[in-house]
């Protein structure tokens, strides 16, 4: 049995049936990770979360911030962005059942057999992966809670940007959202800078990659996360980043995982379904 971790979809369905074919996945055998953002902006959001479903036991999920914004369109908690395509999703037949299906799905996973963990987006440096994990968990148990509505309405913004155990309620929520789903880049005190988005040497002064800032008490954890087309593929120091722009005409990107042996990376060619904004 192997086990594959794919990076972003974000809609882009035929790019992920020609990673399959790479490496030749036999369903009935091999396991799919899949670092979140199944939907969004591509052209197949539906085919995408279908698909994936499908799958049963032999997929793996974590929530991105596109899947969960998704979640919120649902019940009426945000106005559609002009970038928003989801609406093939929202007037769907078996709409109920996916969005259940999707809201039941974790935030972070850690897999001890073979030594790796799984988010969207990053880890703030002060958790270790017993923190992380607790706090993933307090997310997941409200969105599969009764109060799940009221959570979607209060997640978006970009406040707490510091972490403290004794943040609480609705605080408390936000932050661990925007670590697990939105994060890429620290100030050398962990304070989150959510507006940089560009590649490293393009953030602000002092801000950092979140898996550079030296003091990070997750060091030791082998991490794969998605969410950052513009940093595309990277491996070092015990973390792999998978989103390398399948959306953007860039590649869809899969990794096979094994404890002891080196990680192998596959990859497919993208079209370009959107293009990005251009400087000026």
């Amino acid at each position: 049995m192997a086990t594959y971790v794919i990076g972003d979809l974000q809609g882009c369905y035929e790019p992920l049936r020609r990673l399959l074919d790479r490496i030749d996945f036999d369903p009935a055998k091999d396991r799919l990770w899949f670092v979140g953002d199944l939907v969004n902006r591509g052209p197949d959001s539906l085919a995408c979360l279908r698909f994936v479903k499908s799958l049963g036991q032999g997929a793996l999920v974590v929530l991105g911030n596109h899947d969960l914004h998704l979640l919120a369109r649902a019940e009426g908690e945000t106005r559609n962005t002009r970038k928003d395509n989801l609406d093939d999703i929202l007037t769907a037949p078996d709409r109920d059942e996916l969005l259940a299906w999707l809201r039941g799905r974790p935030l972070m996973h850690h897999d001890p057999d073979k030594g790796f963990s799984m988010v969207h987006a990053g880890l703030p440096p002060q958790w270790d992966l017993a923190q992380a994990l607790a706090c993933a968990g307090e997310l997941e148990a409200v969105l599969r809670g009764p109060d799940y509505r009221d959570f979607l309405a209060g997640m978006y913004g970009d406040e707490p940007s510091l972490w403290s155990p004794e943040l609480s309620g609705m605080e408390r929520l936000r932050f661990i959202t925007n670590c697990l789903t939105r994060m890429r880049y620290c100030d050398p005190q962990g304070r989150l800078d959510l507006t940089a988005k560009g590649h490293p040497g393009t953030q602000p002064p002092q801000a950092l990659p979140w898996f550079r800032i030296p003091w990070r008490a997750s060091r030791g954890e082998r991490i794969v996360f998605g969410h950052w087309s513009t940093l595309k593929w990277l491996a070092e120091d015990n973390v792999w980043s998978l989103d390398t722009g399948c959306l953007w005409g860039g590649h869809l990107t899969a990794i096979r995982i094994r404890r002891k042996k080196e990680i192998k990376r596959y990859e497919v060619e993208c079209p370009a379904f959107r293009r990005p904004k251009l400087p000026g």
